[in-house]
């Protein structure tokens, strides 16, 4: 009897924590990703949310149709000069804080496609948090890729209000 007393009270106590930090948190466990596929990694994109690897664990399970409604945008395959506009377009109509990956060989570096219609890597037009390696990176490889994502997203020292 005498150790159960000791042991536990019944009072709750108090958990110090900065805002920062707890809303940091709460954007890790629900990136919402955009449904956006521009060549043949968005194969491997699509099959990241099969039954078989589970982007779910992420929180990331619902792809989203609407920019507005999403805050990653994962650029997966070449982005051609002419798909660049919309891109860019895409990504300054999402909500804010966004962050973007760029997958793949040919959205991070142009791939094996060195001419004058592709794009040699995304980041040129829009700013790239988290690059992954592969033609076509594998599923692992884009959950990698939001593990790290998520690292940065929580060492954020923002809160990321828009100031207008």
């Amino acid at each position: 009897m005498q150790a159960q007393a000791e042991g536990k009270t019944g009072s709750l106590g108090i958990a110090l924590a900065k805002l920062e930090d707890v809303v940091n948190w709460g954007r890790t466990g629900s990136v919402w990703p955009l449904t956006f596929g521009l060549a043949c990694c968005a194969i491997e994109q699509i099959s990241a949310g099969m039954a078989r690897f589970d982007i779910a664990r992420f929180g990331s399970e619902v792809f989203r149709a609407s920019p507005r409604q999403a805050d990653l945008l994962i650029v997966s395959g070449r982005v051609s000069n002419k798909m660049a506009p919309v891109i860019k377009r895409v990504y300054d109509q999402m909500s804010y804080p966004k962050w973007v990956i760029a997958m793949g060989d040919c959205a991070s570096c142009g791939g094996p496609f060195n001419n004058y219609a592709i794009i040699q890597g995304v980041d040129k037009i829009l700013p790239v948090d988290v690059y992954v390696p592969g033609c076509p990176p594998r599923p692992e490889a884009l959950f990698y890729a939001m593990d790290k994502l998520r690292e940065k997203i929580k060492a954020e020292e923002k809160l990321g209000v828009r100031e207008w």
